[in-house]
């Protein structure tokens, strides 16, 4: 019963690491797609739909490959709510990375968001 326990643990916790586990970039990965798998597919996915993982804890983040949303957002915006965070624009579930990223780090990423509305018919 004993080791019959000890591996019903070992099989959940493992199927629980391989679903937790981050996704990475793919090779040959551009400095913002980079960024954007450290930084934003938590949240917004892989194709910037948004993540089951957001969806567990009731967040709707915002699709990033909805090119119609996506082309009414100046680069500035992009960088302001990668920078500052969403609060100042009435999207308090964005998170501020000016912390941890320079403004060109944020630019880099910014740019590559763009090519995920660019990517969709």
């Amino acid at each position: 019963m004993l080791v019959l326990t000890i591996t019903g643990l070992g099989v959940f916790a493992g199927g629980l690491a391989w679903l937790l586990n981050d996704p990475r970039p793919p090779t040959g990965a551009s400095r913002g797609e980079r960024l954007y798998y450290a930084y934003c597919i938590e949240c917004h996915g892989r194709d910037g739909r948004g993540s089951w993982r957001a969806a567990l804890f009731l967040l709707r983040p915002g699709n990033l490959a909805d090119s119609t949303r996506m082309s009414s957002h100046t680069d500035r915006y992009l960088f302001d709510i990668i920078k500052h965070g969403g609060s100042p624009v009435g999207r308090p579930g964005m998170p501020a990375f000016g912390y941890h990223l320079s403004d060109d780090d944020i630019r880099a990423l910014a740019a590559y968001i763009r090519t995920l509305a660019k990517d969709r018919p």
